[in-house]
Protein backbone atom coordinates (compact mmCIF):
# COMPACT_ATOMS: atom_id res chain seq x y z
CA UNK A 1 0.00 0.00 0.00
CA UNK A 2 0.90 3.18 -0.78
CA UNK A 3 1.22 6.08 2.36
CA UNK A 4 -1.44 7.47 0.37
CA UNK A 5 -3.81 4.72 0.90
CA UNK A 6 -2.82 4.21 4.62
CA UNK A 7 -3.72 7.85 5.15
CA UNK A 8 -7.05 7.14 3.62
CA UNK A 9 -7.37 3.39 5.52
CA UNK A 10 -6.60 5.07 9.35
CA UNK A 11 -8.93 7.48 8.61
CA UNK A 12 -11.39 5.05 7.04
CA UNK A 13 -10.86 2.94 10.26
CA UNK A 14 -10.99 5.77 12.91
CA UNK A 15 -14.21 7.99 11.66
CA UNK A 16 -16.95 5.03 11.99
CA UNK A 17 -16.00 4.43 15.75
CA UNK A 18 -16.19 8.58 16.23
CA UNK A 19 -19.62 8.39 14.66
CA UNK A 20 -20.44 5.70 17.06
CA UNK A 21 -19.09 7.51 20.10
CA UNK A 22 -20.95 10.55 19.19
CA UNK A 23 -24.39 8.97 17.49
CA UNK A 24 -24.87 5.34 19.84
CA UNK A 25 -22.98 5.88 22.65
CA UNK A 26 -24.67 3.18 24.81
CA UNK A 27 -25.04 0.68 22.13
CA UNK A 28 -23.74 -2.56 22.72
CA UNK A 29 -20.96 -2.73 19.72
CA UNK A 30 -20.29 0.78 20.40
CA UNK A 31 -19.43 -0.16 24.27
CA UNK A 32 -17.74 -3.66 22.95
CA UNK A 33 -15.47 -1.45 20.77
CA UNK A 34 -14.90 1.06 24.14
CA UNK A 35 -13.96 -1.33 26.26
CA UNK A 36 -11.69 -3.53 24.04
CA UNK A 37 -10.31 -0.52 22.35
CA UNK A 38 -9.74 -2.36 19.10
CA UNK A 39 -9.84 0.80 16.98
CA UNK A 40 -6.81 2.35 18.70
CA UNK A 41 -5.04 -1.13 18.70
CA UNK A 42 -5.58 -1.50 15.11
CA UNK A 43 -4.19 2.15 14.80
CA UNK A 44 -1.54 1.53 16.84
CA UNK A 45 -0.23 -1.33 14.80
CA UNK A 46 -0.48 0.42 11.84
CA UNK A 47 1.49 3.24 13.70
CA UNK A 48 4.38 0.62 14.58
CA UNK A 49 4.54 -0.25 11.03
CA UNK A 50 5.27 3.07 9.91
CA UNK A 51 7.65 4.07 12.94
CA UNK A 52 9.61 0.93 11.92
CA UNK A 53 9.86 2.13 8.43
CA UNK A 54 11.00 5.42 9.40
CA UNK A 55 13.40 4.48 11.87
CA UNK A 56 15.06 1.94 9.43
CA UNK A 57 15.33 4.35 6.31
CA UNK A 58 15.89 7.49 8.16
CA UNK A 59 17.69 6.58 11.95
CA UNK A 60 15.53 6.99 15.09
CA UNK A 61 14.24 10.75 15.42
CA UNK A 62 15.49 13.23 16.94
CA UNK A 63 12.69 14.52 18.91
CA UNK A 64 15.64 17.51 20.61
CA UNK A 65 14.85 20.32 18.98
CA UNK A 66 11.95 22.30 16.99
CA UNK A 67 13.98 22.01 13.87
CA UNK A 68 14.18 18.44 13.58
CA UNK A 69 10.92 17.69 14.59
CA UNK A 70 10.19 19.85 11.84
CA UNK A 71 12.28 18.00 9.21
CA UNK A 72 10.60 14.78 10.37
CA UNK A 73 7.44 16.37 8.39
CA UNK A 74 9.07 16.47 5.17
CA UNK A 75 9.40 12.23 5.50
CA UNK A 76 6.29 10.53 4.17
CA UNK A 77 6.46 7.72 6.62
CA UNK A 78 6.65 10.00 9.71
CA UNK A 79 3.80 12.17 8.64
CA UNK A 80 2.05 8.63 8.31
CA UNK A 81 2.91 7.70 11.68
CA UNK A 82 2.47 10.82 13.01
CA UNK A 83 -1.02 11.38 11.67
CA UNK A 84 -1.89 7.82 13.18
CA UNK A 85 -0.86 8.80 16.47
CA UNK A 86 -3.00 11.46 16.41
CA UNK A 87 -5.96 9.12 15.39
CA UNK A 88 -5.08 6.63 18.36
CA UNK A 89 -4.54 8.99 20.69
CA UNK A 90 -7.70 11.49 20.25
CA UNK A 91 -9.71 8.07 19.52
CA UNK A 92 -8.52 7.27 23.49
CA UNK A 93 -9.44 10.73 24.92
CA UNK A 94 -12.57 10.41 23.26
CA UNK A 95 -13.25 6.88 24.50
CA UNK A 96 -11.87 8.24 28.31
CA UNK A 97 -14.12 10.69 28.12
CA UNK A 98 -17.69 9.00 27.79
CA UNK A 99 -16.31 6.08 30.22
CA UNK A 100 -15.26 9.00 32.53
CA UNK A 101 -19.02 10.55 31.93
CA UNK A 102 -20.62 7.24 32.91
CA UNK A 103 -19.72 8.59 36.66
CA UNK A 104 -20.17 12.09 36.09
CA UNK A 105 -23.73 11.74 33.81
CA UNK A 106 -23.63 14.53 32.34
CA UNK A 107 -26.29 14.62 29.40
CA UNK A 108 -25.29 13.47 26.46
CA UNK A 109 -26.07 16.25 24.32
CA UNK A 110 -23.09 18.32 26.28
CA UNK A 111 -20.52 15.79 25.71
CA UNK A 112 -21.18 16.02 21.86
CA UNK A 113 -19.03 19.41 21.34
CA UNK A 114 -15.92 17.61 23.86
CA UNK A 115 -16.25 14.53 21.33
CA UNK A 116 -16.41 16.60 18.32
CA UNK A 117 -13.73 18.74 19.90
CA UNK A 118 -11.25 15.97 20.57
CA UNK A 119 -12.03 14.59 16.93
CA UNK A 120 -10.75 17.81 15.16
CA UNK A 121 -8.77 19.66 18.09
CA UNK A 122 -7.20 16.88 20.53
CA UNK A 123 -6.77 18.38 23.85
CA UNK A 124 -8.95 21.38 23.44
CA UNK A 125 -11.82 19.14 23.75
CA UNK A 126 -10.07 16.96 26.89
CA UNK A 127 -9.69 20.66 28.30
CA UNK A 128 -13.84 20.84 27.80
CA UNK A 129 -14.71 18.17 28.81
CA UNK A 130 -12.57 18.66 32.11
CA UNK A 131 -14.17 22.08 32.45
CA UNK A 132 -17.53 20.74 32.48
CA UNK A 133 -16.93 17.61 34.52
CA UNK A 134 -15.70 20.42 37.05
CA UNK A 135 -18.91 22.21 37.46
CA UNK A 136 -20.61 19.31 37.33
CA UNK A 137 -18.97 18.24 40.25
CA UNK A 138 -19.12 21.39 41.94
CA UNK A 139 -22.69 21.49 41.56
CA UNK A 140 -23.32 17.58 43.48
Amino acid sequence: MTPTEVFSLANFIAMPMWLLMIIAPKWKVTRFLIDTKLVPILLSLVYAVYIALTIQSEGFPDFGNLSSVMGLFTIENAVIAGWVHYLAFDLLIGMWILNENRTVRVHHLIIIPCLLCTFMLGPVGFLLFIIIKSIKNKQS
